[in-house]
């Protein structure tokens, strides 16, 4: 199990967006506990995939066991200033030779991907990645937890211009998306994202870790 030291964590973000010198990240510190806790590393080569500014693939570039860190996304809005190297695609084929990478991850992003072209990403990073694919995301319970986690992508994306049209996964849709994709699921940690009334509003179950493991 890999450990984070959270000021230096928070040191990271900060130095990449200003907002977190005074704010507390404490959303994206217990999602980056959440995978230490599942890290097989060092990974030598990492794709990060719809890595969106970019700040979460510099993060885990810099404090978990992970060589060259690549992120690829439909658009760029990634950070200036960034160590990482950084792509966009077309959002169906990866650029990217057969088992070009050693590990992927892909961070709150499934649930914006059209439910039709979820198999073929997920065929299409099983062909790149020879190993583990690391996933941070949302499970839905039902209608009132989608509208939990739409006001939740409102919340976390508008100011980055992030997207906010979701369709999210509940239990059993993890699970036929891994299988179909020949991946095995161990479920990361249990993380304390929010607390107090907010958590009340908004449960700690509605996030999830996961590393997908390929079955053969």
């Amino acid at each position: 199990m890999n450990t984070l030291s959270r000021p230096a964590v928070r040191a990271t973000l900060a130095r990449h967006i200003p907002l977190y010198r005074w704010y507390a990240p404490g959303y994206q510190i217990a999602m980056l506990e959440a995978l230490a806790a599942i890290w097989e590393g060092p990974h030598a080569r990492l794709l990060d995939i719809g890595g969106g500014t970019g700040i979460i693939a510099q993060t885990l570039q810099e404090h978990l066991p992970s060589g060259r860190v690549t992120s690829i996304d439909v658009e760029d809005r990634f950070l200036p200033g960034l160590s990482i190297e950084t792509l966009t695609y077309d959002g169906l084929k990866l650029p990217f030779a057969d088992a070009s990478f050693d590990a992927a991850t892909i961070n709150n992003v499934l649930h914006h991907v059209p439910v039709a072209n979820r198999k073929a990403l997920i065929a299409e990073i099983r062909r790149v990645v020879r190993g583990p694919l690391y996933i941070k995301d949302h499970l839905s319970c039902g209608k009132l937890d989608d509208a939990r986690l739409a006001a939740l992508d409102w919340i976390g994306n508008t100011p980055f211009k992030g997207m906010i049209w979701a369709q999210y996964l509940d239990e059993a849709e993890w699970q036929a998306l891994a299988a179909h994709g020949g991946y095995r699921i161990e479920q990361g940690p249990n993380e304390t994202y929010r607390r107090g009334p907010y958590a009340l509003l908004f449960p700690n179950r509605l996030e999830t870790v996961m590393k997908w493991t390929p079955a053969s």
